[in-house]
């Protein structure tokens, strides 16, 4: 799931504003050692957080169909992360940074939801939504400066971009076939005959005539013995 996140926002940023300038969308942890090997401006995207979003937790189960809307199975909702990642622009100067993350804003402004057909494998498949959300209040408890700390690297100007992700909850149970037939019902007079043969299935509208069939054949009965 979080690759396929990272999937999206690579195609993402290498759109909108940045489409045809040949900028780099990274992945890596932005450390000295990195910062040093790059040759060519780049957009980093770090992946720095992942907590579970336990206000969307939902309880008990989602029914999967198949063509003919038929149940076949049955799973549990699936539980949503937020992914938190810590964009900033890598280049010669610090103006051309700016620019850079000028337009990584104004490309991710826009898209506070992802609809499902944007999204690629078993997260398009499930067919939610997904939030996003660009420099908002940082809910996580480390700082960007206690970040930057443990990358080894000098604080610079970044952009915190969240996306809330579904997650499949497995495993999945296989529902059992549907019912396609009524009830089988058998009706006994009071001598203990039957009067049908088992197995027959009846509506109710026949049940209820046969049972009054049978209840005028005892009648008769009882008369006859008098």
């Amino acid at each position: 799931m979080i690759h396929e996140v990272d999937e999206v926002l690579k195609r993402l940023l290498s759109g909108g504003a940045l489409a045809g300038s040949g900028i780099e969308v990274a992945f890596e942890a932005p450390t000295r050692d990195w910062a040093a090997r790059r040759n060519a401006p780049v957009v980093n995207t770090y992946l720095y957080d992942i907590r579970e979003d336990v206000s969307r937790r939902q309880r008990g189960h989602t029914s999967v169909r198949d063509e003919r809307n038929i149940v076949v199975r049955r799973s549990q909702p699936p539980r949503w992360f937020r992914l938190s990642y810590l964009v900033t622009a890598w280049t010669k100067t610090p103006q051309d940074e700016h620019r850079l993350l000028s337009a990584v804003l104004a490309t991710l402004l826009p898209r506070e939801l992802l609809a499902p057909e944007e999204l690629p494998g078993s997260l398009g498949r499930l067919g939610l939504t997904i939030p996003l959300t660009v420099a908002g209040i940082q809910a996580e408890s480390r700082s960007f400066a206690e970040i930057w700390s443990a990358l080894g690297g000098e604080l610079k100007p970044s952009l915190d971009l969240v996306v809330t992700a579904p997650f499949p909850a497995y495993p999945e149970y296989d529902a059992g076939p549907p019912v396609t037939e009524g009830a089988t019902i058998r009706v006994r007079d009071l001598e203990g005959e039957g009067s049908e043969p088992p197995g027959r299935s009846h509506r109710p509208h026949q049940v209820a005539a046969a049972r009054a069939a049978h209840e005028e054949k005892a009648a008769a009965r009882r008369a006859e013995k008098r």
